[in-house]
């Protein structure tokens, strides 16, 4: 017998709006006893049917809808169909690009809550992030077996936000083969390697595609500082697009090894490139102490909120980092900057560089917004799908 969630009266609104998820306060009682991760039945406080989800019992969201279709199972044909659709969304882009590298389903806005997959040449790397995600894990290894039989399909499923969903991190194959060495894809022309086993989230960041190939726009003959550059993807275009020099900066050694080789894979001007082991933060003042200055910076930080009590202390980070940024920029040079915080709405993120300007003595020119790649899609009844903020600027 399948489990039910009864909400307190006026709380189906949201799910009128189609919106993914439930939170605790909203449930008024839950009829049978579902484990994690179990599928249940939503209604409303007077019994009508609203949708059919995934039950989290310790998480503040506490079920994550899979359909709002009664008639519907949650089964690898289920999955199948939704991995499918999400495929055939994406076909332009892959095609566009060049791409052997894309994320193939972003989670709620694909329809499927937790569940992100980035398909790097022939491994599909899943990373599972709900309860309903890590209980059907079996049914979508064989709809990604089904849909892509030549694949081999890895988990990354080593992040701290399954604890609030009451799942230990986990890595490991799921299905074929695991990667004995980073896997080459391929991007706008570009070959790019991928640290499957060990780099970050997935292995690679495929969201700043559509920036990266911006950059190339504002970089001939011009001196590049590529900062938080890890694997230096960035760096890649602007030596394509014929910079005098790019300083790549990270702080792990390894992500600048692979920096250099990705130079290397596609025969480009390796004496054009420098690699910088460096906490951004002080190599910025210490470029400013010496009265260094460059054309071109690109200031791509990780994300420095995670929850809404870390957004103040996130706003001085941007703030602190771009206007440092500022005062090392000739007149008249370019900044491309981002924010990856999800809770960083893009109004505030403007403001925040805004004020940095200010801050720099220095007058901004906003010239283009940037946001997430188009694989990377925002749901219309998911707005929090909308993360990766950028904007291109002028300095003066």
């Amino acid at each position: 017998m399948t489990c039910a969630l009864y909400l307190q009266p006026g709380r189906e609104k949201s799910l009128n709006r189609k919106h993914p998820w439930v939170f605790s306060k909203a449930i008024k009682k839950v009829k049978g006893k579902p484990a994690l991760g179990d599928t249940v039945k939503i209604y409303t406080n007077e019994g009508k049917y609203l949708a059919t989800a995934a039950y989290s019992p310790d998480s503040q969201i506490r079920a994550r809808i899979w359909t709002f279709d009664e008639s519907q199972h949650i089964d690898q044909a289920f999955f199948e169909q939704k991995l499918a659709r999400a495929l055939a969304a994406r076909e332009y882009v892959i095609a566009e690009g060049g791409l052997t590298g894309f994320r193939l389903c972003a989670a709620e806005s694909d329809g499927l809550p937790g569940v992100t997959i980035d398909k790097f040449d022939n491994y599909l790397v899943c990373q599972l992030l709900s309860a309903g995600a890590e209980r059907h894990k079996g049914e979508i290894v064989m709809a990604l077996q089904s849909l892509f039989p030549d694949c081999h399909v890895y988990e990354r499923s080593d992040v701290d936000v399954r604890k609030k969903e009451g799942l230990d991190k986990i890595t490991g194959p799921l299905a074929g083969d695991t990667p004995t060495t980073p896997v080459l894809i391929s991007e706008n022309g570009l070959k790019i390697e991928v640290d499957i086993i060990g780099g970050h989230k997935t292995g690679f960041y495929l969201d700043q595609r559509d920036s990266r190939a911006a950059l190339e726009r504002f970089v001939k003959d011009k001196e590049v500082l590529n900062c938080f550059c890890y694997t230096g993807t960035f760096g890649l275009y602007a030596l394509r697009g014929d910079c005098s020099k790019v300083i790549n900066v990270d702080v792990s050694q390894p992500a600048l090894d692979t920096a250099k080789r990705n130079v290397e894979h596609n025969g480009l001007d390796l004496s054009k490139a420098e690699f910088v082991k460096q906490d951004v933060f002080k190599l910025l003042r210490q470029y400013r102490d010496e009265g260094r200055q460059f054309d071109t910076i690109v200031m791509d930080p990780p994300k420095f909120a995670e929850s809404k009590a870390q957004l103040n202390g996130a706003c001085r980070g941007y703030k602190d980092i771009n206007m440092i940024a500022m005062q090392i920029l000739k007149p008249g040079g370019t900044l491309l900057t981002f924010s990856c915080s999800g809770l960083m709405e893009q109004n505030l993120f403007q403001k925040v560089v805004a004020d940095a300007a200010l801050d720099a003595g220095k007058e901004l020119l906003i010239m283009e917004r940037l946001n997430q790649a188009a694989d990377h899609p925002i749901a219309g009844n998911y707005p929090e799908g909308f993360y990766l903020k950028g904007l291109i600027c002028k300095v003066y």
